[in-house]
């Protein structure tokens, strides 16, 4: 973490390649992922601003992956047991509703067993955990209860 004095903080890391690429949060709640140049990793090769919205859907896009990796590696040895990840699309009849009203468990067999939301991971919501559009769902069950599932969100 880095201080910008007038801006806000400078958050990054380094790739294997030697670039680095991070975000600036600044002082009146922006933010901006940045990239580094290739033959200088203090100067900006690229700078782009993003909605909370957006800041939101890149970190589950870019969490959910490792926490679905982790869930499936430890139902490794449990045969038939799959890990996968849905979203509440912006159009969803479930986006403000409790996750009880999808009633997802008793119509498909399948279990949610954590919500991530901008970068948050909600383990183990309750019935009355409330939906909201760009919610990644990590849900564990069988292929055709998964199926089932993501139909359901799609389509009520």
């Amino acid at each position: 973490m880095t201080p910008l004095p007038g801006i806000g903080v400078r958050k990054d890391f380094e790739l294997a390649a030697g670039r680095r690429i991070g975000v600036i949060t600044h002082r009146d709640g922006r933010t901006d992922l940045i990239v580094s140049k290739a033959d200088d990793p203090d100067a900006c090769a690229a700078s782009v601003p993003l909605t909370t919205e957006e800041a939101a859907v890149l970190s589950n896009l870019l969490g959910a992956p490792q926490l679905v990796a982790q869930l499936e590696e430890e139902h490794r040895d449990l045969p038939g047991i799959r890990t996968k990840q849905l979203y509440i699309k912006e159009d969803s009849r479930f986006d403000g509703r409790p996750l009880g009203d999808t009633a997802m468990r008793t119509r498909t067999g399948v279990s949610i067993v954590a919500v991530m939301r901008a970068g948050q991971v909600y383990p183990s919501p309750k019935p009355d955990f409330l939906l909201t559009s760009g919610d990644l769902l990590v849900a564990v069950g069988t292929t055709d209860g998964l199926d089932a599932s993501a139909k359901l969100l799609a389509n009520g």
